[in-house]
């Protein structure tokens, strides 16, 4: 599949699934406009890709440095086709009876309003263009609570049904809006997750996650039409049929 003559913005683009889809894309020949606080990351990574790539430092948490991160890749590039709501946050892990107030809701504010503010900030561009792609990492916590997750869970819940209602509100204009529910990946969280010993989830072995690889792979694949019988929906790699389908063994 080919992305040439696209632009794809990437939430979280400074490790894991964020800069291996910003590797995937790129070598599909779409420009990338990698969004993460950390500023060094997405810089050696915008590097590393070449002239196809512009590094954006971004608190996701903030809407006024979504909307400029828009408006920079749109300086940029002349356009935005696709966004791609990858960041988020798990730590700190802990029980409702002892989280830090600020602390959980600071989850909130990347993993939810993070999504919702990029939606906001794009969704405008993407209707004056004729239509565009939204993709929203979500993950099984959406369906199904975990102990000592309460914030994740809630927020991907949150992310999960702020896709579909981007699905409601813009297909009429042209918008794809779809979430990936990835499972559990090789990156950096599992690494927190595992250190935490907290549910089920914690006790699995580094061998038992996919390579982000296969996310980034899903992700290209959900931009063509052969994804469009998900729309509004979530795809879940956890599907065998659906890894057929993407190519993924």
């Amino acid at each position: 599949m080919t992305l040439a003559g696209k632009t794809a913005l990437i939430t979280g683009a400074s490790r894991g699934i964020g800069a291996t889809t910003a590797r995937r894309f790129a070598q599909a020949g779409a420009n990338v406009a990698l969004v993460a606080r950390n500023a060094d990351a997405i810089a050696a990574l915008a590097g590393e890709i070449g002239e196809q790539a512009i590094a954006i430092p971004c608190d996701i948490s903030r809407y006024w440095e979504v909307e400029s991160a828009v408006q920079a890749c749109i300086k940029t590039f002349g356009g935005l086709d696709i966004l791609i709501g990858n960041a988020g946050v798990i730590e700190p892990i802990s029980n409702l009876s002892d989280a830090d107030p600020d602390a959980w809701g600071h989850v909130i504010d990347v993993n939810l309003k993070g999504v919702f503010y990029g939606m906001r900030a794009a969704m405008p561009v993407m209707q004056a263009a004729g239509g565009g792609t939204i993709l929203t990492i979500s993950s099984g916590a959406a369906h199904r609570a975990l102990e000592g997750w309460s914030h994740y869970c809630a927020s991907k819940a949150g992310a999960a049904m702020l896709t579909e209602a981007a699905h409601l509100e813009g297909s009429a204009i042209g918008i794809r809006a779809i979430g990936l529910s990835p499972g559990t990946v090789a990156t950096q969280m599992q690494r927190e997750i595992k250190a935490s010993g907290v549910n089920p989830v914690a006790q699995l072995e580094w061998s038992d996650h996919i390579p982000p690889e296969w996310p980034a792979e899903a992700l290209l694949w959900m931009c063509g039409p052969d994804s469009d019988e998900f729309l509004g929906q979530e795809i879940s790699l956890r599907d065998e049929e659906i890894r057929k389908r993407i190519g993924l063994a």
